[in-house]
């Protein structure tokens, strides 16, 4: 009859990504933001604020669910000392629905992802992978799942990076796929049990979530991470609409470090299509009052890493640079203080050229005292010196490697002391973006030589073959076990006084 109508469903998706365990506030430079600063109004984020944030949330809207993009896992002493245990407690008190697995997920290994999944009451998704060889995850992680809101069916479909094995330590035995397949599969597989309304969590980034969009059919939203991407319509640092449409497929990402709680209102008719995706992220700043008996919780969390972190150990001349949207496509002051330390402390071995992932590099640092904390923020994974020799043409093969995913704004981008190199994004990746190299001699620079031996420093992850550097994997003479990284870091600033960042122009593009 003319006038009749399908039902419509409308379901809110509040959703968080790349938290790394900021349970405290941050500032405006993602590192740690003093009390005082917080009650100033200066600070953003922390659990406290997230779960005022959530209840109001889920007050406006009669159906609502709460979901993660992924790397709830490292960044902070939090993570250091209680490992996963206090992300668990944190999500179980805000009420997640579900939440994908992030390449940081695995930096301890399946054990201590095993504890995690444990912990929390709610799905731990992941479907492009096969774990059936692991067996601490293959009986307690799903590919997939489906939920019942108010009396409708939704699915619910996990994807962490396709080089999780570059990114982290997941074992022999956890084997990543292709993302778009995986979630095709597991579309099909809910598509066949009458489920037509189908979110991914994503923790891919946002260009292989376009891809997987433009890739599959059947995927109504995406809710991402990895990429720390922020999607807005009013906020004039965003990198793309929110939600970014492709096809018929919404997708969105709230930046990181808890700074943002996504907001996303969708309208399904009763076919499973999207009539309407509206929302924006909610920014977590000093307006969003501060949950009491989350605060106390987290200050109580806190106290058995106060002595290491107050520790002041060095000072700053002015704010160093260390976001990922800087180090992570060109050279940053972050990177070459970094970058610049390690190559200090093993200069008397005849080292000569340092190698830093910006993927290692968490946060910048503002003016004036630098604590322990600090560092430890910028710095946060434990890794260790590591020395060794490799030829020229393996330091250039590294570097190809270095920019051979700068437009996805991957952390394997070299930051680097003792060498210049430039680039030229016009060429293909791996296909000889690299133009021209340079070591440090006798106060100048001279090409390197293909066929010469040169002596290296990096962290023991990236020796390791860690973000794609395998060709590190067979140095010669190699030795992982220095001190560790944020040590390196500290002593080097205490050093220098006041130490004033700058950049050089150690890295160019053509």
């Amino acid at each position: 009859m003319p006038g009749w109508l399908s039902p419509i469903i409308k379901i809110t998706i509040l959703h968080t990504n790349d938290f790394h365990a900021r349970f405290e506030p941050v500032s405006k430079y993602d590192s740690g933001c003093g009390e005082e600063d917080n009650a100033e109004g200066k600070c953003f984020g922390g659990s406290a604020r997230l779960v005022t944030a959530i209840n109001e949330a889920r007050a406006r809207s009669d159906n609502s669910i709460l979901v993660d993009g992924g790397d709830q896992f490292q960044g902070t002493l939090f993570y250091t000392y209680y490992k996963g245990k206090l992300a668990a407690e944190m999500m179980n008190k805000m009420g997640y629905t579900a939440m994908t697995v992030g390449n940081h997920e695995f930096d301890d290994g399946p054990e201590v992802l095993r504890g995690f999944v444990d912990a929390v009451n709610f799905p731990i998704l992941m479907s492009n992978a096969d774990i059936s060889g692991e067996a601490l995850l293959r009986d307690v992680i799903q590919k997939s799942v489906v939920i019942e809101q108010a009396g409708e069916k939704i699915g619910l479909i996990g994807l962490t990076p396709e080089d999780t094995d570059e990114l982290a330590s997941p074992g022999p035995n956890v084997i990543f796929s292709d993302p778009s397949e995986a979630v095709q599969g597991e579309v099909d597989r809910l598509t066949a049990m009458g489920v037509n309304k189908i979110i991914v969590l994503s923790h891919s980034g946002y260009l292989v979530d376009q891809r997987v969009a433009a890739n599959t059919t059947g995927v109504d939203v995406i809710v991402g991470g990895h990429s720390n991407t922020l999607l807005s319509n009013t906020n004039d640092r965003a990198d793309g609409a929110y939600p970014t449409m492709v096809g018929d497929t919404a997708i969105v990402q709230a930046y990181a470090y808890g700074k943002f709680l996504g907001e996303l209102n969708v309208t399904f008719d009763d076919a499973g299509r999207i009539l309407e995706a509206i929302g924006e992220p909610l920014i977590m700043d000093g307006s969003v009052d501060e949950d009491g008996a989350t605060k106390d919780r987290i200050a109580e969390a806190a106290e058995p890493l106060e002595a290491i972190r107050n520790q002041v150990v060095a000072m700053s001349a002015a704010a160093i640079e260390g976001d990922r949207s800087v180090c992570r496509v060109q050279e940053c002051e972050m990177g070459n203080l970094v970058a610049d330390a390690m190559l200090a402390r093993v200069a008397d071995q005849g080292v000569q050229i340092a190698i830093a992932n910006s993927g290692g590099l968490r946060a910048s640092i503002d003016a004036g005292e630098v604590t322990m904390g600090e560092v430890l923020t910028v710095l946060p994974f434990q890794n260790t010196l590591a020395t060794f020799q490799i030829s020229g043409q393996g330091v250039i093969d590294a570097l190809e490697n270095s920019v051979s995913q700068v437009e996805e704004v991957a952390g394997r981008f070299a930051q680097v002391a003792g060498l210049k190199y430039t680039w030229d994004p016009k060429v293909a990746p791996n296909e000889g973006r690299i133009v021209e190299v340079l070591v440090a001699q006798d106060g100048g620079y001279v090409p390197i030589d293909p066929a010469a031996l040169y002596s290296v420093v990096t962290n023991n992850y990236v020796r390791n073959g860690g973000d794609g550097y395998k060709m590190f994997r067979d140095g010669l003479n190699a030795y992982d076990y220095g001190p560790g990284l944020e040590v390196v870091l500290a002593e080097y600033m205490a050093e220098q006084g006041s130490y004033a960042p700058y950049l050089d122009g150690r890295i160019s593009v053509k």
